[in-house]
This record gives structure tokens, C-alpha cells and sequence, in this order.
């Protein structure tokens, strides 16, 4: 199914907040430009193109000098906007994120690891298609663990509670994507976030508060949002990450504003202390120290 692309906005606004020296925006992707990196023909979704010169543009705007650019499904298995992202001498990419079938040989992930990939990262989202087993994603994170690399997972909220049990046999570090997708609506109490807190407690997992826009129904500045974000940067400051998910693929509505997102952390992070743990020790802390 090829949707509609919807292009990213061009002319983000200047946050007020001014963002600690060395913050990571740790998902973020790039797509295309198709002309140079095609999509791939089996494709869930068309993105208008988001090169890497538009990505690292954005992040000057914001005060972004580090950033995970996280692999789309838009171009299946071919990483090379990715790769071409993390030569640039001038950009942001420091780290990357994998899309890799769970019986990817060594060999292929020993070449990622050598351009600057460090994780593997699986969808289950209904409107990506089916994921892979989780079963499965699991036993293959003890070949992860000879990488050093660590697991991705976004799922829709309502997944959360079957997945968590398996997930905490993995051997290597879980990222939970996107504030676990859950509802705004529902509020702190929902099973979704007790079951996403309760994972928390293990120190091998960690969390993105990125995705604002995503859980919030309320819309911009996404203020019904930030209670989730808040909660979980101030019960688990050492391992929380946040990211812009620029350019903001699969919106069912308005594309954000990156600026307005960068000010959100003023309420998701209120302290300096908990900004800089937030954006810069943290980020540093699972993904390594920036190589350029």
C-alpha cells in the first residue's frame, strides 16, 4: 500500500528553550531523496523526500548537534541514505538504527556495525504491517549482545502487556519507542503505562519520550502529552531519551512544529540537570561518544 506522502515543515519556529550543549535528538530518519536512494517496491507508505541536508538543517534550528537516525521501512533493507547520512563530515549522525529479519547473519551486521549502527529496531504497528515474531526477536539478542548492540521496540500500546514478560528475557538493552504509543486520553492510570512504568524497573530498559504529537489528543503544544513524559523522566533519569522523530512520518494530522516539540521539554524536563541528563548524558551513555 503506497499512501499519500506528506512533506515535513518547512519552516519550523526558533524555540524559546535553549538546549544544553551536545543534546542528541536520539529518532530521527531520512528518506531519499528517491532520485538518488530509491524506495523500496514492497513499501508500506511513499514519504516525501527528507534528505540528510534538510534533517541536519533542522537540528541548527532547534540546537541539535548529535542525532540516531533510525532506518524506514520505506527503504526496506537498502541503508545507504542511512550510511550516506553518517559519513557527512558536516552533519549531525553520529549512530543509526537497523531494520533486520531476526536470522540476519553476522556478517551483515558486523558491516552495519562498522558504519555506525548499534541497534535493531522491530514495528509492531498495524499500520506497518506484521512484525516478526517477538519470540524470536528475543533469541536473536543474543547475537545482538556480541555486537554490543541493543533492541528497539515500538508497538501499539494494547501490545504492551503480552510483549513485556517475553521482552525481559532479552540479553541486551530494550528501548521502548514513542511513550509505549500510549492514549493521552486515558491518563496516567491507564494498564498501558502502569504495564510501561513496570518494565522501567528494570534496569535493562529504557525509554523514548519522543512522540508527543503521537499519544497527545489535544493537538499542539501537545500539553496533555507531556504528564506521560514527565512522569518518566523524573521516575527513571537515567534512562530516558528523547528525539524529534523528524520528519514526522505516518501523521493523521498536521505535521509538528520541531520547535514547538523542543519547547515541550520544558514541561517534560523542567530542570537543566534533568535536560542535560536527558539529551546528552543519556543519549551519550547507551550510543557512545559522538565520533565527529
Amino acid at each position: 500500500m503506497h499512501l499519500t506522502p506528506k512533506a515535513f515543515t518547512d519552516q519550523p519556529s526558533r524555540p524559546t528553550l535553549t538546549l544544553p550543549e551536545g543534546a542528541w535528538d536520539a529518532h530521527c530518519h531520512v528518506f531519499g531523496p528517491a532520485a538518488r536512494f530509491p524506495f523500496a517496491e514492497n513499501r508500506s507508505f511513499t514519504p516525501a523526500d527528507a534528505p540528510k541536508e534538510a534533517l541536519f538543517a533542522r537540528h541548527r534550528t532547534i540546537g541539535v548537534t548529535n542525532s540516531v537516525i533510525v532506518q524506514s521501512g520505506c527503504h526496506g533493507a537498502d541503508t545507504a541514505a542511512v550510511e550516506d547520512a553518517l559519513a557527512a563530515p558536516d552533519g549531525t549522525a553520529r549512530k543509526a538504527i537497523a531494520l533486520l529479519p531476526p536470522d540476519a547473519d553476522d556478517a551483515r551486521i558486523e558491516r552495519l556495525a562498522s558504519r555506525g549502527f548499534c541497534g535493531v529496531r522491530y514495528n509492531y504497528m498495524r499500520h506497518l504491517g506484521d512484525g516478526a515474531p517477538i519470540e524470536d526477536v528475543v533469541a536473536f539478542t543474543h547475537r545482538l549482545a556480541v555486537f554490543g548492540w541493543h533492541l528497539q521496540i515500538h508497538c501499539a500500546a494494547d501490545y504492551l502487556a503480552d510483549f513485556a514478560p517475553i521482552l525481559k528475557r532479552s540479553v541486551v538493552p530494550v528501548v521502548i519507542d514513542h511513550l509505549g504509543r500510549v492514549d493521552a486520553a486515558l491518563g496516567l492510570d491507564q494498564p498501558a503505562f502502569r504495564v510501561l512504568l513496570a518494565l522501567m524497573e528494570d534496569e535493562r530498559f529504557w525509554v523514548k519520550v519522543s512522540g508527543c504529537e503521537r499519544v497527545s489528543r489535544l493537538g499542539p503544544p501537545y500539553a496533555d502529552a507531556a504528564p506521560f513524559a514527565r512522569t518518566l523522566v523524573a521516575l527513571f533519569p537515567s534512562r530516558t531519551l528523547w528525539g524529534t522523530d523528524w520528519p514526522h512520518p505516518h501523521m493523521d494530522h498536521a505535521i509538528p512544529d520541531d520547535g514547538v516539540l523542543a519547547d515541550l521539554l520544558s514541561a517534560i524536563a523542567p530542570s537543566e540537570g534533568e535536560r542535560r541528563h536527558l539529551l546528552v548524558d543519556n543519549p551519550a551513555r547507551l550510543y557512545g561518544a559522538p565520533a565527529h
